[in-house]
């Protein structure tokens, strides 16, 4: 997307390809941006400049990209044009009205299914106006659907985050000659203000490993005996590394390697061995920094000694599916106690290898297949996942990359 609002030439190398990001560039490709792939995986964007994005001519599918719906939604917000936007049946049960509030307040309308739900159309502004928005909850979407919004308005664009989120779109839009002030206030939230219309410089950029991506081998190796692997260039931006913290308080062996910095984020070599867990208590405040890992910590939290109890994980259940009930139900069916609250989840570690045995609804949640997929290299009988055509989404070649390390992973005609 930046590279698309950039001038000049943007060069993408590490790029993870799921189906998510091949929607997100067809979709720039829509609205006149030059997207292109060599032979060797390298990426080039040429692109139309702030505000120089065209009309699509026909509708948006975002198939299963929330971050890229939600962030194509500020990006077209403050363009003169009429977008429309759908998704698959996940997608389209997801809310987008956490998006749409602030976009109108920015000046686009906004006009979507009952619930605030996709397809929906996004009239984008001729006069976008800078705003300054409190989140109303910890969401890095939201965050980020509004800066790139700002980006097409006069004057300073300013969120305001009780609760700190992941960073990445601030630090890339620096590394694309953004004018972004962080603030922190002290209390663990931060003031960020953009300073809109700034020409981008199409850029270098290399994708460091997606620490959501390095957690399912991660874990795969903590729970089967004998495991030790290396995860090469993981990203552990230090709001990205909750699930890190929770494994290492859980006794983890973890180490990092050769720990160094590329285009603003943190970089290092991941070398994991197998060992013993223990239950923890993971509090709630750590929950923007792991939401994404929570599913698949709560498989190692299913194979450690004692009760893990995770807190403040209320938005798993706006995510590509109810992240919490699809969790609880899954682990239920291999033998595991369970317990939800609206906001908790809390499971009963059975000090080793669990049951297994059961059949999991993935409920065309890409990290649902996955995380259960982990849960079966640890358990006595198979774990079956009725889908594993989401995994795509965001990890192709993942059932390869882990019978490769030893698992059996089979597919049922």
């Amino acid at each position: 997307m930046l590279g698309a609002l950039a001038i000049g030439e943007t060069v993408v190398h590490g790029l993870l390809e799921g189906e998510d990001v091949h929607r997100t560039a067809t979709a720039m490709r829509a609205m006149g941006a030059s997207v292109e792939r060599d032979d060797q995986g390298v990426w080039c964007i040429r692109g139309c400049g702030v505000g120089g994005l065209r009309e699509p001519a026909d509708v948006l599918d975002m198939g299963n990209a929330g971050t890229g719906a939600r962030l194509l939604m500020g990006v077209v917000g403050s363009h003169p044009f009429t977008t429309f936007m759908t998704g698959d049946a996940s997608l389209r049960s997801r809310p987008m009205e956490r998006i749409a509030a602030p976009l109108r307040q920015i000046g686009a309308q906004i006009v979507t299914r009952a619930g605030g739900r996709l397809p929906l159309a996004v009239v984008g502004t001729k006069n976008p106006m800078p705003i300054t928005y409190t989140l109303p909850m910890p969401s890095a979407q939201v965050k980020s659907a509004i800066l790139l919004a700002g980006l097409n308005a006069p004057g300073v664009t300013t969120v305001i985050e009780p609760e700190r989120t992941r960073d990445h779109t601030e630090l890339m839009l620096r590394h694309f000659g953004a004018e972004v002030e962080t603030t922190l206030d002290g209390a663990g939230g931060a003031r960020i203000a953009l300073t809109g219309q700034p020409e981008l410089i199409g850029s270098t950029v290399i994708v460091p490993g997606d620490p959501s991506s390095a957690a399912f081998p991660m874990v795969a190796a903590l729970l089967c005996a004998g495991s030790e692997i290396e995860l090469p260039n993981v990203g552990l931006n230090p709001l990205r590394t909750g699930l890190l913290a929770t494994l290492m308080e859980m006794g983890a062996d973890i180490t990092r390697k050769d720990e160094r910095t590329e285009a603003g984020e943190t970089v290092a070599d991941l070398v994991v061995r197998a060992g013993v867990l223990k239950g923890v208590e993971v509090p709630p405040e750590r929950a923007p920094t792991m939401i994404d890992e929570y599913p698949v910590l709560a498989m190692a939290a299913a194979c450690a000694e004692g009760t893990t109890i995770m807190h403040g994980v209320r938005e798993l259940r706006v995510k590509e599916s109810d992240r919490l009930d699809a969790v609880a139900q899954g682990l239920r069916a291999c033998g595991v106690s369970v317990e939800e609250t609206e906001d908790t989840l809390t499971v009963h570690g059975m000090g080793g290898a669990i049951p297994g045995g059961g059949a999991v609804a993935t409920r065309l949640d890409h990290r649902i297949a996955m995380s259960f997929l982990m849960l079966g290299l640890a358990a006595k009988a198979p774990v079956t996942i009725d889908d594993a055509g989401p995994i795509d989404t965001s990890f192709p070649g993942f059932i390869d990359l882990m019978n490769g390390l030893g698992a059996n992973i089979r597919q049922q005609a």
